[in-house]
């Protein structure tokens, strides 16, 4: 479940607003990127509650980016996007919040906690700039 089509537009849409030298409306967005533009709207709005975009009303509105490529973290994006931490499984990141109450019983959970937590640290530490670079 890490990646959905909501993490991917919101990259998508990112890598445009970052190249653009104005504010994009989403209906530009969408029609430059063939995507649902009330689907797009809503990850672009997500973005912007969690201060990833800025938004401007008006004839000349849109979404522009609120900070540096280099300082917002693919992490960030995705968590935006899809309204929490993503996540490789399903499985419980810690022991009391396992949901099926068996996680000291799991013979996997340990490495599944490990792994999951590389996959953190790499999301944490990969910028929208890294994903840009060709």
């Amino acid at each position: 479940m890490l990646m959905t089509r909501a993490s991917e537009y919101a990259l998508l849409s990112l890598i445009v607003l970052a190249k653009a030298d104005k504010p994009m409306d989403a209906d530009t967005l969408s029609r430059e990127l063939d995507i649902s533009k009330s689907f797009l709207a809503k990850i672009l709005q997500a973005m912007a509650r969690k201060d990833i975009l800025n938004s401007f009303k008006g004839a000349h509105g849109g979404f522009a980016l609120a900070k540096d490529k280099n300082d917002i973290t693919v992490a960030e994006i995705m968590n935006a996007a899809e309204g929490k931490s993503p996540a490789v499984f399903e499985c419980a990141s810690n022991e009391s919040t396992c949901p099926s109450e068996k996680a000291s019983a799991c013979s996997i959970w340990p490495f599944l906690k490990r792994l999951q937590g590389k996959i953190d640290h790499f999301l944490e530490h990969l910028t929208l700039a890294d994903i840009m670079e060709k």
